[in-house]
Formats: C-alpha cells, structure tokens, sequence
C-alpha cells in the first residue's frame, strides 16, 4: 500500500495500529509510536515532527530521508531497520540508549540532541554533524569520525587509538574527551 503527501496528526499507534506500507512525502505531526511495532514499514521523505519512538520496533523498516524533529527516541534500535539507503536527520532530539551499531551515517546531522549513551560501535559517521550534542557516555569503539564535526558538542569520550579521527574537528575544551582513556587530571 502506498500513501503519499499525507499529514497524520495527533495520532496514538499504541491503540491504533499504523498501516504497513509505504509512506511517501508524509509528516507525522503530535503522534505516538511508543512500543509500537513499525517493523518492514517504508518511509521515504517523510517527517516525524513531535513524535514519541522511544522503544519501537524497527525491523527491516526502511528509513530514506528521513527527518526527526522535536522527537522522543529512546532506546531505539537504528541497526535493525534496513541499512539500504538509510538517511537520516535529527534536529532537537532525545536518543538516550539508542543503538546505530555498525551503520552507514555518513553526513548525518545531529542538531540540538540528547545523545547520552548512545551506542555507536563500528559505526560509519565519517562527515557527520554533532551540533550542540550531549554525548555523555555515548560509545564510540572502531567508529569512523574521519571529518565530523564535534566543536559544539560536549561530554564526548572516546579513544583515539580505537576510532579514525582524521581531520574530525573538536573544540580546545573537547579535546579533553579524547584523553579519557589516559586517567589525566587536566586543569
């Protein structure tokens, strides 16, 4: 089934099932996906403006140019939604727990967002845009950061001797997340 140009607002997907097929240039305004299964749904080009995901089922979901905004995602499981043409954006985002385990993000934009133990092993985020992030205990192990942009980002540790960092930018005080590792007192 294919539905597009459609708005959906303030809609609960926990008593009402969403429909399994492909959204196209949709927005999905005020509405409630928590706990809900979205498992082998198509969304391309579509906006998740206000939403709660937090806990969702994404299996095999196939997320294209996919935009969140103002948006609740809790431990949600990015790396079992279809890694084919995987695109994603995130403007004023909560992420906490959400796992992006050995994805393709190159260039992805991660403005405004809570990203507080975030897992984000072996993952590709080469290019990537950390825009006033909390990265408090988000884990980054074989991760490449080559030329992503950290400068107003903070709380961030990562190694790195275990990730590829060429070129990545951080600011004078974030450099201090790089040396966790070392058990410094810098002052």
């Amino acid at each position: 089934m294919l539905i597009e140009n459609k708005v959906f607002e303030r809609i609960d997907y926990t008593k009402t099932k969403l429909t399994k097929g492909e959204y196209e240039n949709c927005s999905f305004e005020n509405c409630n996906f928590y706990n809900s299964d979205l498992s082998d749904v198509i969304f391309r080009n579509t906006v998740f403006n206000t939403c709660d995901f937090s806990l969702a089922a994404i299996k095999n979901t196939l997320l294209n140019d996919v935009k969140f905004v103002n948006s609740k995602l809790l431990g949600l499981q990015f790396n079992e939604c279809k890694a084919f043409l995987l695109s994603l954006d995130f403007d004023n985002c909560l992420l906490k727990l959400s796992v992006f385990y050995k994805l393709k993000l190159k260039k992805t934009r991660f403005k405004n967002c809570n990203l507080q133990e975030v897992d984000f092993t072996e993952t590709d985020l080469s290019g990537a845009i950390f825009d006033n992030c909390d990265m408090h205990s988000a884990q980054f192990d074989r991760t490449n950061l080559e030329k992503a942009d950290f400068r107003t980002s903070y709380n961030y540790s990562l190694d790195p001797e275990n990730n590829k960092i060429k070129k990545a930018c951080f600011s004078r005080m974030g450099v201090v997340g790089l040396l966790d590792k070392y058990n410094i007192e810098i002052e």
